[in-house]
């Protein structure tokens, strides 16, 4: 049974796409993933780890960030437009949506819409959180957008007999990382971890900071420094790159190679509505990755700002 579940969903990928799987071997095309900006970046990071033989295709919509201090119309609106846009220019096979806020307003959108596609999201890591402190008070660091959501609101519900959540809007944060301002990023996380309360191992005191923005990660060494080395911190690219790989296999869409060939890195093409240096950069200093970066050609008033 799910060997033809596995069949019917090829043919409906290929029908879609109007390719022939036959002459068209639908595992070689790309994983595409968006984000509101460079966050996404650290979840690309993490499917590159888990997924070393899959082609990916990133889109930084940098032009219309942040997102997380947006209402979600727009946020719907951009996350229909760049997945039309991976869709129909890079035939992609599956996509992941590497920010938090459009997970939270607009996957259950884009799942009805697309619902040929595999699709994966990214939420703050409360689960894992819960089960890893033993204060029994995990912090929670996001944006307006992902706090304020019907979403997180009911993660956070449906774990609140197991831990105490101390959560902290984070405006500007995700801005300031974008713009690698980083006497900015100091400030903003200094008065944000230190408006949050106490962190370490006493009763009662933070010992789990969950990095609810894929922002976030490329701040942690300021936000180690800040709240102590007894404190652990968490994002979400692993647990999305390992949801990846169980979609794809799910669908029959996992490249059977197991390993790079010889040149030792997949296929990456990476695009940005906003600055093509400012992507370029960060994928240089955050991936170690030197690639050109461009602008995508979205319909007319729907690209770079």
């Amino acid at each position: 049974m799910a060997e033809k579940n596995c069949h019917w969903r090829i043919q409906e990928y290929c029908r879609y796409q109007h390719l022939n799987p036959v002459n068209d071997p639908v595992w070689h095309a790309p994983i595409g993933v968006f984000a509101s900006g460079v966050g996404g970046l650290s979840v690309l990071r993490a499917l590159r780890a888990e997924l070393p033989a899959e082609a990916f295709v990133y889109l930084a919509d940098s032009g219309h960030a942040p997102y997380g201090e947006r209402d979600d119309t727009h946020v719907i609106a951009r996350a229909r437009t760049l997945t039309r846009y991976l869709l129909e220019r890079h035939r992609i096979k599956a996509l992941v949506v590497a920010c938090n806020t459009a997970t939270a307003a607009a996957i259950h959108l884009l799942r009805q819409e697309f619902a040929h596609l595999p699709i994966v999201g990214i939420e703050p890591a409360l689960k894992p959180a819960v089960a890893l402190t033993r204060t029994g008070t995990v912090g929670v660091m996001a944006t307006w957008g992902t706090l304020s959501s019907a979403k997180f609101r009911g993660l956070q519900a449906s774990l609140a007999s197991q831990a105490r959540f101390v959560l902290q809007r984070c405006d500007g944060l995700a801005d300031a990382i974008e713009r690698s301002d980083a006497t900015k990023i100091e400030a903003l996380c200094s008065n944000y971890t230190g408006a949050m309360g106490q962190f370490g191992s006493m009763p009662g005191a933070m010992d789990v900071l969950v990095l609810g923005c894929t922002h976030y990660p490329f701040a942690s060494d300021v936000l180690q420094r800040l709240v102590g080395e007894d404190v652990r911190l968490l994002e979400g690219g692993a647990p999305v790159a390992r949801q990846t790989r169980r979609r794809l296999a799910e669908h029959g869409l996992l490249h059977p190679e197991l390993a790079l060939a010889d040149s030792g890195t997949p296929l990456l093409r990476a695009y940005t509505t906003g600055i093509p240096a400012g992507l370029q950069d960060a994928l240089a200093r955050w991936l170690d990755i030197r690639l050109a970066v461009n602008t995508p050609e979205l319909a007319a008033g729907q690209g770079a700002c």
